[in-house]
């Protein structure tokens, strides 16, 4: 008897720290971010370091502080691909998934956008934290999506190695 109420014991105190993980995976550590209208979506020309705000609507983001690369937003733009062509482009980007109740976001749809050709990735700003920047990307109908990505900098960083000359010193914590 003293065993099976240990087996039962155990098995709930699994069951409830699983669900606690999955709880604060994908729903606890993530907030809205507030729209600061004309501010939110910006891209990089290719003369300068400084980015320019973009025009957009029905903006929506979400945000969490246990990741640098956890932002993800959506909007819409009337822009068109022959107007964005003054902004720098990203090769080969990876849109990262967002949590499946961000329902704006398909990180799958706008991998098959960006490698038919249906969207296009631009710059939106370098080390908006240390060692990530903001990827842009527009479809043809102007939907827009936004998401974090390590740049090299943040890579060497993250896993360990040296980063050398190259890389801005690591900002105090």
């Amino acid at each position: 008897m003293t065993g099976k109420l240990l087996a039962i014991i155990l098995l709930a105190s699994a069951a409830l720290a699983g669900g606690a993980m999955y709880y604060l995976q994908v729903y606890g550590f993530y907030y809205e971010v507030e729209a600061q209208p004309g501010q939110d979506v910006t891209l990089l020309p290719h003369d300068t370091d400084t980015p320019v705000t973009i025009s957009y609507e029905q903006f929506q983001a979400i945000d969490a502080d246990s990741s640098p690369i956890r932002y993800r937003a959506c909007f819409q733009t009337e822009l068109g691909f022959d107007q964005l062509q003054a902004y720098q482009r990203v090769e080969n980007p990876e849109p990262l998934t967002a949590p499946g109740w961000f329902d704006c976001y398909d990180a799958v749809e706008l991998a098959d956008d960006l490698k038919s050709g249906r969207a296009q990735a631009f710059l939106g700003a370098k080390n908006i934290r240390y060692g990530v920047d903001r990827i842009v990307a527009i479809t043809e109908d102007g939907a827009g999506y936004v998401w974090h990505a390590l740049n090299n900098c943040g890579e060497k960083a993250y896993d360990g190695t040296v980063v050398g000359e190259e890389c801005p010193p690591r900002p105090e914590s």
